[in-house]
């Protein structure tokens, strides 16, 4: 199992190389290492799935793939495949990396396991705080969105679609997401660090707003 897990690091490096910086290997490994953190609280979960859901959890994200969900199951299982990596593992860590991300429109997750929830709320804990605030200002740039325009409200009833396809300024991501997940994190270690890295994120946007409108 370890020179599998080494392998795949290898391979998601070599794949994720020149990637967007919020979404390049750093932050996978942000996620590995953030899930087995949660893992070591949580009882009976497969430290081998984890692993590997975490490491490949972003291997192919849509958005860098005009929205095609398809890309990044299909490229895990031929890696995996490659590998001889039991089906049942494979079936398991595609699962994973099918429903982990927060898509808007209040999609429903069609499946749920112990290892999803670790390795979600590994991925979620990335999105806030310190490296959520820079990560998301990074993808804006990225995207060449508005910082801020007090002219347009955030939208908390898009659909799906119109969650992909929003090119809102950035700071309406906080409220479109973000500050959203704090709620929705699935282990008790995940909530617990949630908590902190919200409360940064609340008071960065209150010395945003304080800046914007040039007070002292």
């Amino acid at each position: 199992m370890d020179v599998i897990i080494s392998k795949t690091i290898d391979f998601v490096k070599e794949e994720l190389a020149g990637a967007e910086g919020g979404h390049d290997w750093f932050h996978i490994y942000r996620v590995f290492k953030n899930s087995l953190l949660i893992a070591k609280g949580e009882k009976n979960v497969d430290n081998f799935v984890i692993q590997l859901g975490a490491l490949l959890h972003d291997i192919a994200d849509s958005k860098f793939h005009d929205g095609d969900e398809t890309v990044g199951p299909k490229i895990a299982t031929e890696f995996l495949e490659s590998l001889h990596v039991e089906h049942i593992v494979i079936d398991h860590v595609v699962n994973i990396i099918k429903n982990i991300s927060f898509k808007g429109g209040n999609a429903a997750q069609k499946f749920k396991s112990p290892e999803l929830d670790i390795v979600q709320d590994a991925d979620r804990l990335d999105a806030i705080g310190a490296i959520g605030i820079a990560r998301c200002f990074n993808y804006g740039g990225f995207k060449n969105r508005a910082l801020y325009d007090p002219d347009i409200a955030p939208d908390l009833n898009m659909t799906k679609e119109e969650y992909k396809k929003s090119t809102a300024p950035t700071i309406n991501h906080f409220y479109e997401k973000l500050l959203l997940l704090k709620d929705r994190m699935n282990t008790k270690t995940g909530k617990k660090i949630a908590l902190e890295r919200h409360a940064y994120m609340e008071q960065f946007l209150k010395q945003f707003y304080k800046e914007w409108e040039g007070a002292s």
